[in-house]
């Protein structure tokens, strides 16, 4: 499976979104993260889980606890896979300026 495919496997999931967002204000235990969310620790834990094999967090352990983090490289396969879109739409468009432009020469 292609790493933008995981990504978004792993954004399909709206916990796993709710997660990410609470992320994104910084690192967070997952106890904290469970505190937050409307799901068990277990559940967290589990979630957490799926967003590191797609690679959108990464953790470091501090004694007991795990501590998560968004990991910005996970993000960068998926953006490169979107910005396709852009880059078509754009060269498309840049094509057809070219195109009336010459055509307006006449």
């Amino acid at each position: 499976m292609e790493t933008y495919e995981a990504v978004l496997d792993a954004l399909g999931d709206r916990t796993r979104r709710l997660i990410i967002d609470r992320l994104r204000a910084g690192p967070s235990s997952v106890g904290d993260l469970a505190a937050a969310l409307p799901v068990s620790r277990p559940a967290v834990s589990q979630h957490l889980t799926v967003l590191r094999r797609s690679g959108l967090v990464s953790y470091d352990e501090l004694g007991t606890r795990n501590v998560y983090r968004l990991d910005p490289a996970g993000l960068a396969e998926l953006r490169a896979w979107l910005d396709t879109f852009w880059e078509t739409a754009l060269d498309r468009y840049a094509d057809r300026v070219r195109q009336d432009s010459s055509g307006a020469k006449t």
